[in-house]
């Protein structure tokens, strides 16, 4: 009868790393959505996952790490969620638009935690992630557009990056306006993007 080898002291070491992460990321998660950003400290988060504060400053050296961690994390899920979409079918760069911005409205309204910081500007390492996101996004449709024959060849990158930005600005919006995003606000700021990427299509 075979016997399995003990796990090696390392690799028990990082698995209980990682599931040290994932409980400071959820319970700082927990934190965002039932008492905002400001009371998301380090001590809090420690507390709720039942961490000591000095072990979770051996993960995160601050608190600004932890965010970026958790939008990090959202981006991975979104990223995945796109991923995934069935565009045969699309007839319009507005209809791809769209579609692309549908689930992203979604996924804020089934995850709060990532919209508390999302929009918040709270640093740069935040905006940047965003940015980032963002601008995959904008070129993967703008590659689309144009590969699918609906937005004329000439169109440069910079417009789809400013319909994205646009329309960006007016979730921020929908989402201070009602912590479910605005519907109204949100039918508005799809159909400023669609009208916009129109003037491009062919």
């Amino acid at each position: 009868m075979s016997h399995q080898a003990p796990a090696r002291p390392e690799a028990v070491l990082q698995r209980r790393g990682l599931a040290r992460v994932k409980a400071i990321l959820d319970a700082a998660e927990e934190i965002l959505v039932e008492d905002g950003y400001e009371a998301a400290t380090l001590k809090a988060i420690g507390e709720r996952a039942g961490i000591p504060t000095p072990s979770v400053y051996h993960y995160f050296a601050d608190r600004y790490q932890v965010d970026a961690a958790i939008i990090r994390r959202h981006i991975d899920a979104l990223s995945a969620r796109l991923d995934g979409i069935e565009t045969e079918d699309l007839r319009s760069i507005s209809e791809v638009a769209a579609l692309v911005l549908d689930p992203i409205v979604e996924y804020f309204r089934v995850h709060p935690s990532c919209v508390e910081l999302w929009f918040s500007g709270r640093n740069e390492a935040l905006n940047a992630l965003v940015q980032e996101f963002d601008d995959r996004v904008s070129e993967r449709v703008w590659r689309l557009g144009i590969g699918r024959g609906l937005l004329r060849t000439d169109t440069p990158p910079l417009v789809m990056r400013l319909a994205f930005e646009a329309g960006g600005r007016i979730f921020d919006i929908a989402f201070k306006q009602d912590r479910n995003g605005d519907e109204a606000t949100v039918t508005e700021a799809k159909r400023l993007v669609g009208a916009y990427l129109e003037t491009y299509a062919v």
